[in-house]
């Protein structure tokens, strides 16, 4: 049996400001309807004799993860949360142990969440000719055929010719550009896919002589873990001891029974603006754009907008995303500097490294409209069935206007219903709690007043979350 492995940690930020810390690019649908994640768990449905996933996140995603599964799921997988990240080799080496309990001889699919594939039937292919090596005990990584010299990815040089596959050579960092030619024009080399098929008992065999400190931190951290809901959640203190590790260095980079697939299914890591822009469909003047875009004497730029129309006029190679709070402009040859933008963002401390406007949460959302000193408007979103928790505050009192939907309301001991147009007021520190009982999704105004307005300031009574707070 075949376990997908979907690793769904990182946080994507050279595709800020779309990809933030609380909102990272796999839970982004950034190349058509489903979220990058959704279009990774979709694609596995050619396989054959392969069981459910087991998903590895951080907790602070665990809501948006299992409703983006459950969404093109039939049944429940597994979710894994980790307590903080300690890289790739630590989640792999937590899933073998876990698919261990599903059967002795499971092999692990080993998938990044965040990448694209657009030939399906070629990737399912070459899965299909890794098991045959992964049953022999050798350890398969994927290596896709360059297309161009490309200094943004890592590489994988094959050694000797072994059936369908290469023996695994060695791993390089990624390279400078004539390194990059060099290793493209000598036919040896592939990209680096961070995708590995192997059984999860010669998985660990390899990682015992690599790396024990490792694994008995992953034992621990595992044997000690604890359901919460639909999640299994790493205890954190035997988890953190774990060194950082990935899983090229940890193990690939040492093993003697490595083995190279080459496969060429259309694959992208998705790692920048530019990237999008090559997967993109270009229009006659080699513009990629979405959303309300007008564009005069503009070429070979991918220009996004979310909320509001952008207009550009005398651009070339050149990159604009809009969202509701930042705008980003850049060069495509300067677009890997993203990520210094958001390293001063961090030093600056400001919110736009973690939070979106409109922040999700379990039972929906909530958008920020307007504020001031001692106020502040936000759109507030519950979805059908869904219950906020009984809470109170002890600086803020609220105004809730009701757009559209059903609201009950518990405010105090008083439980009521309010439709299309109808208010109610919370004092502060007045226990109450906001329930959708409809079938379509609830909208209403929240209008805050007082001297904190933090998110923060929540007393929570009851919460079928779990949550303590947030």
């Amino acid at each position: 049996m075949i376990i997908p492995v979907i690793l769904c940690g990182g946080s994507g930020t050279r595709l800020w400001p779309l990809s933030r810390k609380s909102y990272p690019k796999q839970l982004l649908a950034l190349t058509g309807e489903q979220t990058l994640l959704q279009q990774t768990v979709s694609r596995l449905r050619g396989l054959q004799d392969v069981g459910a996933p087991i998903v590895i996140c951080n907790e602070e995603h665990r809501f948006l993860v299992a409703e983006q599964l459950r969404a093109v799921m039939d049944e429940p997988c597994t979710i894994i949360l980790e307590p903080i990240g300690r890289n790739t080799c630590p989640a792999v080496t937590i899933a073998a142990l876990h698919g261990l309990t599903v059967a002795e001889d499971v092999s692990l699919l080993v998938l990044p969440a965040d990448h694209l594939i657009a030939d399906v039937p070629v990737f399912l292919e070459a899965v299909h000719r890794a098991d045959s090596y992964a049953v022999q005990n050798k350890l398969v990584t994927f290596g896709i055929k360059p297309t161009a010299p490309e200094t943004g990815y890592g590489y994988i040089k094959a050694g000797a010719e072994c059936g369908a596959g290469y023996e695994l050579d060695c791993f390089v960092e990624k390279p400078d550009l004539q390194t990059a030619v060099s290793y493209v024009d000598s036919g040896d080399y592939h990209w680096n896919s961070g995708m590995f098929l192997f059984r999860a008992k010669a998985f660990l065999a390899e990682l015992v002589q690599f790396n024990s400190e490792m694994l008995e931190c992953c034992r621990e951290a595992y044997k000690k873990s604890q359901r919460d809901l639909d999640f299994l959640r790493l205890d954190k203190e035997k988890f953190s001891q774990c060194p950082d590790d990935s899983i090229d260095y940890a193990v690939m980079e040492k093993t003697k029974n490595g083995v190279v697939i080459p496969v060429d299914p259309g694959w992208s890591d998705i790692g920048s603006w530019s990237a999008l822009w090559e997967v993109g469909v270009q229009d006659e003047n080699g513009n990629v754009t979405s959303g309300d875009v007008i564009t005069y004497d503009t070429s070979n730029s991918y220009i996004h907008a979310e909320n509001r129309l952008v207009a550009t006029a005398g651009l070339d190679h050149h990159i604009v995303v809009e969202t509701s709070d930042a705008i980003l402009v850049a060069d495509k040859d300067h677009v890997q500097d993203v990520k210094q933008l958001v390293q001063q963002l961090k030093v600056q401390d400001r919110s736009e490294t973690n939070l979106h406007r409109r922040v999700y949460r379990p039972w929906g959302s909530y958008e920020g409209v307007s504020f001031g000193e001692r106020f502040q408007v936000k759109l507030i979103t519950v979805n059908p069935g869904s219950i906020l928790s009984l809470q109170m505050h002890h600086h803020r009192a609220e105004h809730w206007v009701v757009v559209s939907g059903t609201a009950r309301i518990t405010k105090g001991d008083d439980v009521f219903v309010l439709s299309e147009n109808e208010s109610t007021f919370i004092p502060l520190g007045v226990t109450h709690r906001l329930e959708n009982p409809g079938v379509i999704p609830l909208e209403l105004i929240e209008v805050q007043s007082g001297s904190y307005l933090g998110e923060d300031d929540i007393v929570r009574f009851e919460d079928q979350y779990g949550r303590v707070e947030g």
